[in-house]
């Protein structure tokens, strides 16, 4: 039996020349095999998920080789499609929170030949070892904004994503030179230029809770800089979230001020220590005042939303089916 893989790249990422000697050179071989890549097109998730769910049938297994922005269109692409497939991710970015939930790693060299990755994943796709996760579901004023396999944020966190994906920022990422820390000490400079701006819009002050699908209405204090929705064990590589990928309904969510240094500071350690402070949830609910701009962000992508009224969180009802190692 002849099976199909697509490998989603990014052709412009600074990872891409390991992309292709680590996993497209390695795909082309494996026997048995049917092999086509997707390289995205410097348009946007939306767009490339729709092409990428053109592409796809029953049966086919799709890889992601790149940062979580790539593992985003492929997510959301075979969601799409309404297709049964599987997908998986090889990490080739910054943060790779997508890859690190599946316990995927990168091939080692030994022998002059590339071990593990995609042949491993293959290997297990064949041996028919899959598992299910349940993504989260970003509704906007009721239609589908996002699906979401680690997390999903509102105010700063999520605005500050746009310093990494600026131009001067980007051109040094692609040299390959730049890793964790340069990305880290850019978001620290951004922080405390804008850390006493106010990011997230006035929620209504009436409770209402939809029982029929026991989701809650979330309400921002007085100050709150930001909102987090957390499926996944690890958030920007280095906090710890929560193992809930797996549940059908359940994720941790929760808001947070953070406009000074000292609660950011102890947001950190605790979310690097121990866990993201939160509370277990099955959906959240996000009433504004009135239509309001918002900035949201789910891994590897920030959207900035306008005349906004309300924005739910909640699992995708049906599962994706994934190799993890």
């Amino acid at each position: 039996m002849l099976h199909k893989l697509i490998i989603v790249c990014n052709p412009r990422s600074s990872h891409y020349l390991h992309v292709q000697r680590e996993v497209l050179a390695p795909a082309r071989q494996l026997k048995g095999w049917l092999v086509g890549k997707y390289e995205l097109k410097p348009t946007d998730v939306d767009d490339n998920a729709e092409q990428l769910a053109k592409l796809l049938s029953d049966g086919d297994l799709v890889v992601a080789a790149g940062g979580d922005g790539t593992a985003a269109v492929a997510v959301n692409g075979i969601i799409q499609s309404g297709k049964d497939v599987t997908f998986s991710a090889l990490g080739y970015g910054n943060f790779n929170d997508v890859a690190r939930m599946l316990g995927t790693k990168r091939p080692v060299e030994y022998g002059g030949e590339y071990v593990g990755g995609i042949t491993e994943i293959a290997g297990r796709f064949e041996a028919e070892k899959t598992a299910e996760i349940y993504p989260l579901e970003a509704k906007v004023d009721g239609k589908v904004w996002r699906y979401a396999p680690c997390y999903v944020t509102l105010g700063m966190f999520a605005e500050s994503a746009a310093v990494l994906n600026s131009e001067s920022v980007r051109k040094k990422l692609r040299t390959g030179k730049k890793h964790l820390f340069f990305s880290l000490w850019q978001l620290a400079k951004w922080y405390f230029g804008n850390c006493k701006r106010e990011f997230l819009p006035k929620t209504r002050t009436e409770v209402v809770v939809d029982v029929s699908s026991k989701s809650q209405e979330v309400h921002f204090a007085e100050g709150a800089t930001d909102y987090l929705a957390v499926n996944s064990p690890r958030v920007a590589k280095l906090m710890r979230g929560a193992k809930c990928a797996a549940k059908k309904q359940e994720f941790r969510s929760t808001t947070a001020r953070l406009g000074s240094f000292g609660r950011l500071a102890w947001f950190m350690m605790r979310s690097v220590l121990m866990y993201i402070p939160g509370k277990k949830t099955t959906g959240d609910v996000i009433k504004f005042e009135q239509p309001s701009m918002v900035v949201i962000h789910a891994e590897g992508e920030y959207q900035e939303l306008h005349d906004v009224k309300k924005i739910e969180i909640k699992k995708s009802k049906k599962a994706l089916k994934v190799i993890r190692f």
